[in-house]
């Protein structure tokens, strides 16, 4: 980490900037995800069907919008580091959770603490790795912020299937290593600045709701509708991939479910470096358009049984998904009050992660009707409908003003 990555402190020292608070982050987001190439494994363990395992990931998916509904604001008065490393400390309980494999009850606590988790740290740590960038770094600052997310949420399932696939301890080694990356994420955001002013002791804990500032509604509806149908496909891979690339396809080795689910997550992070290229208000009817091609080809592996369309699909999508949730994060970041961001980024995750959870519980009830084919049929053409309206009304209606042209999300002293 280079100087210029980092921030002095008052006494001339140096202390980590926001390089380190992005790699938090992506500690943090990997655990969650981390069980998705394990749910073949706890289905034959526990017995439980396919609309079970939608279920369970779909606790988690819960407990990500409560915590933003009720705490999406917090570190807005907290300060950034207490709201991290409570989101680390729920983490490192998730882990806990499947170690005990204490049944599906374990399953579904570990699930609830990491959605918790990712509430936190979804909004906090997006605003703290903007924060801590110099003005001249916010560009970049912005896509390690949205990268971190991403990048996380791909390795997770990678890292679990390489150790589930290639070691003697498949339910259990993802955990332990999971939770000594945790320990090191913990020791780094010890030492980053905090990047709010004058931090309370012991804020208010104050529901938000969904609330938007009115100088966001114009870009809030778009940009929110493009990241429900991204998230959509996002959840697709990481509940249901497997299961299709296993009972489908053939394929069982928990490597390459892994990799399927990780090259949706790397396309997305690719996605993503490529919005600013070609700014922000032209990246989020492109990336729906991108995203609608994705569903095409995974629709199209579905009826031809290929995992080669399902891998490009995952590309395709993730690529689509990468460039409008780029441009959503960034017009929406660009055109919130500096005393909101927090608040508002989180109300955005909200929408996001609705359409992580309610699409994907609907596939799994589908499939113990119609087939896991037919379900993913169905989720395709209705995601693509929705991507395609997003894009199209993104096109025709974003405002062109100065302020949401293409650029890093502003910062107050730092963050997103």
């Amino acid at each position: 980490m280079s100087a210029r990555e980092c921030t002095r402190n008052a006494d001339g020292t140096w202390r980590p900037g926001y390089v380190a608070a992005a790699l938090v982050f992506a500690i943090g987001m990997a655990g969650t995800t981390l069980p998705t190439p394990l749910y073949g494994l706890y289905q034959e363990q526990l017995g439980f069907s396919e609309l079970m395992v939608t279920v369970v990931f779909a606790v988690y998916a819960v407990a990500v919008i409560t915590v933003l509904l009720v705490a999406g604001n917090y570190s807005d008065e907290s300060g950034r580091r207490p709201v991290l490393l409570c989101a680390l400390g729920l983490s490192a309980a998730s882990a806990g959770c499947f170690l005990l494999e204490g049944g599906l009850p374990l399953l579904f606590a570990g699930r609830l603490l990491s959605g918790c988790a990712a509430g936190l740290l979804s909004g906090a740590a997006t605003a703290a790795v903007i924060e801590l960038a110099a003005p001249g770094q916010r560009a970049r600052a912005g896509f390690a912020a949205t990268a971190a997310n991403m990048g996380g949420l791909g390795c997770g399932p990678l890292l679990s299937g390489v150790l589930a696939q290639y070691t003697p301890w498949p339910l259990t080694l993802p955990f332990w290593v999971h939770l000594g990356l945790v320990a090191l994420a913990c020791g780094i955001t010890w030492f980053l600045p905090e990047t709010v002013a004058a931090p309370k002791r012991r804020p208010r804990l104050r529901p938000q709701g969904l609330s938007v500032p009115a100088e966001v509604r114009g870009v809030f509806l778009p940009a929110s509708l493009a990241a429900f149908a991204g998230f959509a496909l996002l959840g697709l891979f990481t509940a249901v991939a497997p299961s299709f690339a296993s009972h489908t396809l053939g394929v069982h080795n928990l490597a390459v479910s892994g990799a399927v689910v990780f090259s949706v997550f790397l396309a997305s992070t690719a996605g993503q470096s490529l919005s600013r290229r070609i700014g922000a208000r032209l990246a989020l009817p492109v990336g729906c358009g991108i995203l609608v091609v994705g569903l095409l080809l995974v629709a199209s592996s579905l009826i031809a049984e290929s995992l080669l369309l399902l891998v490009l699909g995952a590309l395709c999508g993730g690529t689509g998904q990468g460039l409008a949730f780029r441009a959503a994060l960034t017009l929406i970041s660009d055109a919130a009050p500096a005393r909101h961001r927090g608040g508002t980024i989180s109300a955005f995750f909200v929408v996001a992660y609705g359409g992580i959870s309610l699409p994907v519980v609907g596939v799994g009830a589908l499939a113990t009707w119609l087939g896991l084919r037919q379900a993913g049929l169905i989720f395709a053409g209705c995601v693509m409908l929705l991507a395609a309206g997003a894009g199209t009304y993104a096109a025709r209606r974003l405002p062109r003003e100065p302020d949401l042209q293409p650029g890093p999300p502003p910062t107050t002293s730092s963050r997103s």
